[in-house]
């Protein structure tokens, strides 16, 4: 099957999903751009009326509420853009209550912090929420709950939310609505010759650092978060759909067979959705440095690490936590939850497992990550 065959077939077969929107889209110096967000309700009744399951992730709150500040007053701090988002969020979801409501949709608000993800009861609680709104036929619109997020709990942008939404509501498709033309071979602001591309067969191969080297004016994720979140979505065996969201009835326009943007490949052979969220819903506590032999195991063998195989242990972690798996050369392997916390795996590391009872006293895992916590090649 063609390329384009395959794209069109699966738009056709989409049962449920994600679009995430964002703030350079979606608002303007003005504030909310009222009349994108009507073509954008439009676009996606026509999708549900095909008895397609819609999650929107939007961003704006902050620049919806920018506006609407004391005059003089500066967005320079955590407090500040907080109160901004609490004062837009409110405006944002009228909008979007309003005009979902033309078309005789229901919306609802769904407020997230990366905690709320992290814990698995909590994750579990999120995904019957949205599962059940979905079967009611609502359309949730999902946004970080800025106001109450700490750093250390942030998402730190809606794209890597809508990565994450992807597995929680199990969807079949994402589509991310950005202010470029789809992807470029580099930075078309910096350099004219870039070229489109309006396929990419294997996300993980690019050098995303040289391709996306800034930031939107007013939000906070820019092409490298984008070509982030699709390299997560590849590896769950979810595409990809990366288009101008300016554009004049963009998505009709691609579900009517017409191509734009870039369509991004997921991988033939998928993650559980188990490790999907061991690796992207924490930060990684330390890193685990390790031999070449350790290296093969892992990626050639499909093995779990052992303790033999490491030659250094950085940062302080406990047990069940989330560690960074790095080569000698400094090249990130994988990541996983590490068996051991790390003043014990700086005892055992390099030594055979079955002389860690000899050194720790017991010998509570033969591994120090074992491959059901692994995920190779996580896109952190």
């Amino acid at each position: 099957m063609s390329r384009t065959n395959n794209r069109i077939q699966t738009l056709n077969e989409a049962k449920r999903i994600v679009v995430k929107i964002g703030s350079a889209v979606l608002t303007t110096s003005e504030g909310i751009n009222l009349g994108l967000i009507c073509r954008l309700a439009d676009q996606l009744a026509t999708l549900h009326e095909r008895g397609v399951d819609i999650v929107l992730v939007s961003s704006g709150a902050v620049a919806a509420g920018r506006n609407s500040i004391p005059s003089g007053a500066r967005l320079d701090s955590l407090p500040a853009r907080q109160a901004a988002s609490a004062i837009g969020q409110s405006r944002l979801m009228h909008e979007y209550d309003e005009t979902f409501r033309r078309f005789g949709l229901i919306t609802s608000q769904v407020l997230l912090t990366r905690d709320d993800l992290k814990h698995r009861d909590r994750f579990l609680n999120a995904r019957n929420t949205l599962s059940r709104l979905l079967e009611w036929r609502v359309i949730p619109i999902i946004n970080e709950n800025d106001t109450v997020a700490v750093q250390e709990l942030e998402f730190g942008d809606n794209d890597t939310l809508a990565s994450l939404i992807l597995n929680v509501v199990e969807a079949d498709l994402f589509i991310n609505l950005t202010s470029a033309d789809g992807v470029f071979d580099k930075n078309p602001d910096k350099n004219p010759d870039a070229k489109p591309l309006a396929y990419i067969e294997n996300v993980h191969d690019l050098d995303l650092d040289a391709m996306c080297d800034g930031k939107t004016a007013v939000g906070s994720g820019g092409m490298f978060s984008k070509m982030r979140a699709a390299n997560r979505a590849a590896q769950l065996g979810v595409p990809t759909l990366i288009l101008a969201g300016k554009e004049r009835m963009i998505i009709e326009r691609v579900f009517n067979g017409e191509e734009c943007g870039t369509w991004i490949v997921p991988d033939e052979k998928s993650v559980s959705r188990r490790k999907y969220w061991l690796a992207y819903h924490c930060d990684p506590s330390g890193d685990l440095i390790i031999d070449s032999g350790a290296q093969q195991a892992l990626m050639a063998g499909g093995k779990s690490l052992l303790p033999a195989g490491i030659t250094d242990v950085n940062g302080n972690f406990k047990a069940g936590e989330l560690v960074r798996v790095i080569s000698l050369d400094g090249s990130p392997i994988a990541v996983g939850l590490s068996c051991y916390g790390s003043d014990d795996m700086r005892r055992i590391m390099g030594r055979k497992s079955n002389k860690i009872e000899s050194i720790l006293g017991k010998c509570s895992y033969p591994e120090a990550i074992h491959r059901d916590n692994l995920l190779l090649d996580a896109a952190l």
